[in-house]
């Protein structure tokens, strides 16, 4: 078998290997043909197109909101992150040395989960944020108050949702109703990743519970709080970049390409 070479893997090596007995080639002249081509076998990624039939509307709505929010108005990516689970290691962490990265064990104990929904700012990156031990339809709207108490009432309020049946209830409706400046933006069926909010949650799950232990939902609570408290006071706002027809070229030649594959 030949070594793998540099920015290579033993993945690779495997394959080539594989198809080399199968078609009697040599491995040598597996990996020149794959390298020329630009072929990775062993690799697969997924990929979800939306089925909705408003996505490009959505998506041109959407885009048009962070490239060019509306003047006397605030622009708030909201959403709920359900189930958050207070973990704790079944055997202490061992702490990061010089050469050797901090480990833990892969098993845990579970101590039960609480609910977070979040309001980011678009402009400054500020969060409002709302814990709950439940999830039910009814604190999406108990939130929603939450947003209208926090923003100045001369200001508009244009909300970034995803389809979550939570998120179109007649309660929400008849609260939208009785409070008009309050407009919701759908992201497309299967498009949430186009809600900036979805980046910050990334981010305290990767930055700081992931690393965290949480022997009770109190602890867990008062962790995500501290959190918040600390990116509040120097907020960080997600700069979006491309444009809507950036975004839709991009799917368009993708699509061509999956076509012209024969699916």
């Amino acid at each position: 078998m030949l070594p793998a070479a540099e920015g290579r893997t033993n993945g690779d090596s495997a394959a080539e290997l594989s198809l080399a007995q199968a078609t009697g080639m040599s491995q040598t002249a597996v990996c020149r043909i794959w390298e020329a081509f630009g072929l990775k076998p062993h690799l697969t990624e997924s990929f979800k197109l939306s089925p909705d039939p408003q996505a490009i509307d959505k998506v041109r709505d959407i885009v048009g909101l962070y490239l060019n929010p509306p003047d006397a108005a605030v622009v708030l990516c909201v959403d709920e992150e359900s189930q958050i689970q207070a973990l704790d290691r079944t055997a202490s962490i061992l702490p990061l040395l010089p050469g050797v990265p901090a480990r833990a064990t892969h098993d845990y104990r579970r101590f039960g989960t609480t609910n977070l929904y979040a309001a980011l700012d678009l402009a400054s990156g500020k969060v409002i944020a709302d814990l709950s031990l439940r999830h039910r339809a009814a604190l999406f709207t108990k939130f929603l108050r939450t947003i209208d108490r926090e923003v100045p009432k001369d200001l508009a309020v244009h909300v970034v949702v995803d389809n979550s049946s939570t998120h179109k209830t007649p309660a929400v409706k008849n609260w939208l109703l009785a409070h008009p400046r309050f407009v919701f933006h759908f992201t497309p069926t299967c498009g949430s990743w186009m809600n900036l909010v979805e980046r910050w949650f990334g981010e305290l799950t990767t930055t700081w519970l992931m690393r965290g232990t949480h022997r009770s939902v109190k602890e867990l609570v008062a962790s995500i709080r501290t959190w918040l408290a600390t990116w509040n006071e120097n907020p960080r706002p997600y700069v979006w970049h491309k444009s809507a027809d950036q975004i839709l070229e991009t799917l368009a030649a993708y699509c061509h390409r999956i076509n012209d594959s024969g699916h």
